[in-house]
């Protein structure tokens, strides 16, 4: 055999050793698999089979990969009932590792679904089944805890109907599931957000930008080596954000009549969006939060982070058709649907509004005081008409060059306390964090119409431990921007993974959330609700998930009563999977074997 053909048979047999050792999405399998509805079905019953499988999606004229559940993007609808047993069957049809997370739901931590903390993860051609019953009622959501799956479509919504009255009263009942479709692999959008974390923002400022900055603050923030529009990680055109799996072009309708009272069960099942959520012309009706019910809260718009649900009241008034607004936070796309009183009738749409910019407040100067609120200090409110009203401040035009916005300053890692770990994963300190929960959310706190706060939501019924903390945790959310690093104290999961948040069995903790970078991070415990501390006391809303603010703080009681090791992560998909994650392990009571 000459050097030639063997040169020739050693790369053909390379080649075929390199295509068996990509996975199968690399290699273009999934255009061979089967093509995936838009929408969800219903499954409903003592026991449910879930099939994950691999399949092609399309949106709009574009198409991907996708992770279906079922056949469906979303996956089905789970409808149960508090008092039941549930049994839900979930088969693997991939050639690689996946799982279900029940999200909200309260039941043993082996059946949560999280591979490597509360179980290994279920193998290609396995099944794993959840049984337990069902402790709780509201508005819920499952989706895939491996491999970035969550992301490509394996997600849906749940709804668990209360055992007696409910205390809502609607003649129409939806669910308005919110995501986004990408044609991009998650793996890959992983890997470019690690080598340059501002890849995908269209909106960075230029020499020819139309952004409200002048050209002192230009150089401020160039100096800090940070952007003001730097709101999203992932945004359009990268996604096409979706309402029920249906993209805004796709025409999703919910019916009406008049003089109807419509509940609008709103999830947010994104892998990395913050929407706004609006009806113009139309106030929502604020009356479950995270599935637990609230006091009734009219607004305007909310802003509903990352793994969030809110349950809606609304009262279609005279005309024929409304358009539901969800427009991502950074304002680069929307998700659009409409509630309509005839099929194909349709409403204005409005056009996305100016993308906001970050203030600083979003850095953690809180210059002017206060209590966090939204006004008072220097957050969004107390910045007047711009992203940086120097004049609001109190320093006048020259205030730029008398502060020091230096990379040193904005890193002067001598505030933090010794529990953080101030390595390369560190490049921002929050200069004066203070509690933001009246805070709006980025962009909103200056539209000129009623938007919800957490400060406005109240339990519908009294807290059920009305004990003191007995101590207080102090958790500080760090990242290093341009390198993609994410962590809680500065320690990435991996580094911490033997290194638990321990908590003694039914004991009462004040948990305090320090977010000392720029983006705001929807924070999700598994397996408990928490009690935001809002100041109602003995009423204070009962949350799974808690959006924390840019540079300030948020804080939660917990009452540790589920046993068994749980994830704690920023819900950001990959923030949790750079580093934001951790495991939170409550002991069991006495004489209780694990």
């Amino acid at each position: 055999m000459t050097n030639l053909s063997r040169r020739r048979l050693l790369s053909a047999a390379s080649m075929a050793g390199a295509a068996l050792a990509m996975p199968a999405w690399a290699r273009g399998a999934s255009l061979k698999a089967q093509h995936v509805r838009a929408g969800f079905d219903e499954a409903a019953g003592p026991e449910i089979d879930l099939r994950i499988a691999h399949g092609h999606h399309a949106v709009q004229g574009r198409s991907g990969h996708a992770v279906a559940v079922n056949g469906s993007v979303p996956g089905p609808l789970l409808r149960l009932r508090e008092g039941q047993t549930a049994r839900l069957n979930v088969h693997n049809q991939l050639d690689e590792d996946s799982s279900i997370h029940w999200h909200g739901l309260l039941l043993p931590f082996h059946l949560d679904g999280v591979p490597g903390v509360s179980f290994p993860g279920i193998a290609p051609g396995g099944t794993f089944t959840a049984e337990f019953p069902v402790r709780q009622a509201g508005t819920y959501w499952w989706h895939s805890h491996s491999n970035l799956q969550e992301q490509i479509g394996c997600y849906g919504p749940i709804v668990v109907e209360p055992a007696g009255a409910d205390p809502v009263e609607a003649d129409r009942d939806y669910v308005l599931l919110l995501s986004e479709f990408t044609a991009v692999h998650p793996h890959t959008i992983m890997a470019k957000l690690k080598k340059g974390e501002a890849y995908f923002n269209r909106q960075l400022t230029t020499a020819t930008d139309a952004y409200d900055l002048s050209a002192a603050e230009r150089r401020m923030w160039a100096q800090m080596r940070m952007h003001p529009t730097d709101i999203a990680d992932v945004s359009a055109p990268t996604y096409t954000y979706l309402a029920n799996g249906h993209g805004p072009a796709e025409g999703l309708e919910y019916l009406f009549r008049k003089g109807e009272r419509v509940r609008l069960r709103v999830i947010n099942g994104s892998a990395m969006t913050f929407f706004n959520l609006r009806i113009p012309g139309l106030p929502m009706t604020v009356v479950a939060a995270d599935g637990q019910d609230v006091r009734p809260v009219e607004v305007d718009e909310l802003q509903i982070g990352v793994a969030e649900t809110y349950d809606l009241l609304i009262e279609p008034g005279a005309a024929a058709a409304y358009t539901i607004v969800a427009e991502s936070m950074d304002r680069s796309g929307m998700a659009v649907a409409t509630l309509t009183s005839s099929p194909g009738l349709r409403a204005e749409v409005p056009a996305l509004r100016a993308p906001p910019l970050l203030t600083m407040a979003d850095m953690g100067m809180n210059h002017g005081g206060g209590d966090g609120g939204g006004h008072g200090q220097m957050d969004h409110a107390a910045m007047g008409h711009g992203p940086m009203d120097h004049e609001a401040m109190g320093h006048g035009a020259a205030a730029p060059a008398a502060m020091d916005h230096s990379p040193g300053a904005m890193r002067d890692l001598s505030r933090l306390p010794p529990t953080v770990q101030a390595g390369p994963g560190v490049d921002m300190v929050s200069m004066a964090p203070v509690d933001r929960t009246g805070d709006p959310g980025i962009g909103l706190a200056d539209v000129g119409h009623r938007v919800l706060n957490y400060r406005q939501l109240v339990a519908l019924r009294p807290n059920p431990d009305s004990r003191p903390p007995s101590r207080t945790l102090e958790l500080h959310l760090t990242g290093n921007m341009e390198r993609y690093m994410w962590a809680f104290d500065g320690k990435a999961f991996t580094a911490v993974s033997d290194q638990p948040i321990r908590f003694a069995w039914n004991e009462r903790v004040r948990v305090k959330l320090v977010n000392d970078t720029m983006m705001a991070h929807p924070i999700h415990l598994h397996g408990h609700f928490f009690e935001v501390v809002n100041g109602h006391d003995g009423h204070q809303p009962l949350k799974h998930t808690l959006t924390v603010q840019p540079g300030g703080s948020a804080t939660f009681d917990l009452t540790a009563n589920e046993p068994g090791d749980w994830a704690f992560h920023c819900h950001l998909l990959y923030h949790m999977h750079a580093g934001m994650f951790q495991i939170v392990s409550v002991d069991f009571p006495e004489g209780e074997a694990a």
